[in-house]
Parts: structure tokens; C-alpha cells; sequence
């Protein structure tokens, strides 16, 4: 079956009790033995249930994967995986990520013992040159989150192979429907689910996808043991949104790249950072790698913060907070908001400014958001 498919009926089909077309909320902590010394396939929430298990398959089979586990939030998915690592590992993470993860990593897990080096794995050399003899994993997340600077999945993969270690991507700010890294060779997906894979902003949750099964049955054990899976209410609303991903995100694709190119020519906007223009330095690799850019970019106000709240405080149609991926346009400033609790020293060595400026575009018509960005500029 092809994506579109898959992400209508990847759940397994009607309901098994009653014939139910989308998947019942299982609103249960408990079920029933069918005897003494005989569980039924689900005994206990937390181990699974049967509303969590069709947004799990669901999530796999688009993946390209085998397995899949969803969570409460993405940092709960992400919590999750790093703990499934040992006091001692070394991880190699990519030096230009998302805040929340940099603040888990740095502020968490390396106070329980975790080695963890940041390094460029855009030069290739640089990433050979910092694995250690007890790297586990590398890190890595592309497009970055605020940056939009890719990584070659693949080289990169190949080289974590050769090394033993894994390879582990956030795929958020796509979706399976515009890139799937582990058909390049990645061992483990994560996403942040609330974004857009559910697409509305009206839950969070996290996921993740993987193809082999010991390191499936790695990351059921500590998803079972920390508790942090997501609840059927949640899971539900998640595959309610998976039902229009592919339509939802050839949308964003569209819009986003119509605003990107306006923006690009705009006489107060300093630089876009979008890898679908053909002036972004790794264009060819996004062409290679993805099948679509998203709906999340970023780009610089001439000027500096001041004039970037100006364009921040005068924008009507698009809400300034956090998060993205919905089906409403979001914009947001990663130097006091997303990013606010990497320390300044490390923001200013990834690229983050204060006239930074990142935007989730929605799938209102282009030509209203285009106007709103309009009328906020003339006001800076």
C-alpha cells in the first residue's frame, strides 16, 4: 500500500468487537485475564493497549519500520531512548539541535554518567575524528531545528555502521511523508508527535520507530519500566491526524516555499534559511535525501531584536509561540523562546541570533499569510 493508504488504514482495520470503522478509546487501566495463568494479549496499560497499538503500528508502517512505541511527549520518547544507554556510553550528538533535547542531554543525562560530545557531522572528517572506543551512538536531527542545515543521513549511517555504533534521527520537522531515514540506513526514528504528525496542535506526544527487533525489544522494556507511554486519549487524537498527514503536509510544503521565495526578496529580511531555494549551500543534498522541505523555516530580520519584535508584535494571522506543525500558521523568536535554555555561549556557536526569526507555516490560503507578514513589516 502507498503512504496515503497506510495512513487511513494502517491501524489493523474496523474495530474487532464491534465493527468500529476508527479505532474505540480504550479507556482502561486494567483487562480481564481470560483464566488463571491466562492473559488476554493486553493485561495492563502501561504494557499496552489496543488504542496505543494501532497508532504504533501505524506510525511503524509508515516509517518503513518493523516496530513502534509511542509516548506521552517527544521528550518522553527521547528520555526514554537515552536511558536504554549505560553510565560510561559516549554519545555523538550534532552540534546545531533542538533546545529542549540540548537541555536534556547536557542538564540530565550527563549527570548520570553519560559522555556526550557535540561536533559539525556535516564535515564528515570531523565526525570520524570523534568517535571514541565506547561510542554507542550518534545523535542527530535534520533539518535542524532552528537552522534548517541538513545532515547526509546516509554517509552518516554508514559511518556509525562501520564503527558499531547506532544511528539515531529526529524526524520531526518532516514527517515520514517527506523523508524516511531509515530506508538510508538509520537504526532508530524519533518524532515529537504533536507536530505534524498530529497536526493540530491539541496534544502532545512523542514516538519511536525502529527495524530491528532487539532494539525493539530494548526500548519496549524501558518504555514499560518508565511508564512514559502515551495514553489512548492521546493516541487516538494522534491517528485522527495521521488520516490527513500526506494531504496536511503537501500544504505546508506548498505554502512554505511560496513564503520562503516572497521573503527572500523582501528588502527587510536579511537572509531565508530554507533548503527547497536553490540558494540554500545543501539544496542538492534536500533534493536527494527528502521528498519535500516541510513547513518549518527560518530567516533574519535586517537589523537586530529590536526591529525582529517589531515584525513579532505586529503580525495578526500567525500566533506567536512555541511548537509547530499544526494546521495554523505559528511564528516564533528561537533566542528568548525555543531555545531560551541553551546557554547563550553554545546558541551563538550554532548560528542561533537575536533577529532570528522561525516560522511553522500553516495551510491558510498563502496569499492571507503573505499579506500578514506584509503589513508587519511595514511596521518595522
Amino acid at each position: 500500500m502507498r503512504f496515503e493508504t497506510i495512513a487511513i488504514h494502517g491501524h489493523g482495520g474496523p474495530d474487532p468487537a464491534y465493527g468500529a470503522v476508527m479505532t474505540p478509546i480504550y479507556q482502561t487501566s486494567t483487562f480481564a485475564f481470560k483464566g488463571i495463568l491466562q492473559p488476554g494479549k493486553f493485561d495492563y496499560s502501561r504494557s499496552g493497549n489496543p488504542t496505543r497499538k494501532a497508532l504504533e503500528d501505524v506510525l511503524a508502517a509508515l516509517e518503513g519500520g518493523t516496530h513502534g512505541y509511542a509516548f506521552g511527549t517527544g521528550m518522553a520518547a527521547e528520555a526514554t531512548l537515552l536511558s536504554s544507554f549505560s553510565a560510561g556510553d559516549h554519545l555523538l550528538v550534532h552540534d546545531d539541535l533542538y533546545g529542549g533535547t540540548y537541555r536534556l542531554i547536557t542538564s540530565v543525562f550527563v549527570k548520570h554518567g553519560l559522555q556526550v560530545d557535540f561536533v559539525n557531522m556535516r564535515d564528515l572528517e570531523a565526525l570520524r575524528k570523534a568517535f571514541k572506543a565506547n561510542t554507542k551512538a550518534l545523535w542527530t536531527e535534520t533539518p535542524t531545528n532552528p537552522l534548517m542545515n541538513l545532515l547526509d543521513l546516509q554517509a552518516i549511517a554508514e559511518i556509525a555502521r562501520a564503527k558499531g555504533a547506532l544511528t539515531i534521527t529526529d524526524n520531526t520537522f518532516l514527517s515520514p511523508y517527506f523523508q524516511r531515514p531509515l530506508d538510508l540506513g538509520v537504526d532508530i526514528v524519533l518524532h515529537s508527535t504533536t507536530k505534524y504528525i498530529n497536526g493540530h496542535s491539541d496534544v502532545v506526544g512523542g514516538a519511536i520507530i525502529v527495524k530491528d527487533a532487539k532494539l525493539a525489544e530494548r526500548i519496549y522494556f524501558h518504555q514499560n519500566a518508565l511508564g512514559t507511554c502515551c495514553g489512548p486519549q492521546d493516541a487516538f487524537l494522534v491517528l485522527r491526524g495521521i488520516k490527513t498527514l500526506a494531504i496536511r503536509m503537501d500544504a505546508h510544503n506548498r505554502n512554505a516555499l511560496a513564503i520562503a521565495r516572497w521573503l527572500s526578496k523582501h528588502p527587510k529580511v536579511q537572509d531565508v534559511l530554507h533548503p527547497g531555494l536553490e540558494t540554500h549551500p545543501q539544496h542538492e543534498l534536500a533534493k536527494r535525501q527528502m521528498t519535500g522541505f516541510g513547513g518549518t523555516f527560518s530567516f533574519r530580520v535586517k537589523g537586530g531584536q529590536k526591529e525582529t519584535f517589531a515584525l513579532l508584535s505586529n503580525v495578526k494571522l500567525h500566533t506567536l509561540a512555541e511548537s509547530l506543525g499544526g494546521v495554523e500558521s505559528l511564528i516564533e523568536h528561537p533566542w528568548t523562546m525555543t531555545h531560551v535554555s541553551v546557554p547563550e555561549e553554545a546558541r551563538r556557536k550554532m548560528g542561533i541570533t537575536e533577529n532570528l526569526v522561525r516560522i511553522s507555516v500553516g495551510i491558510e490560503h498563502v496569499d492571507d499569510l503573505i499579506a500578514d507578514l506584509d503589513q508587519a513589516f511595514a511596521k518595522v
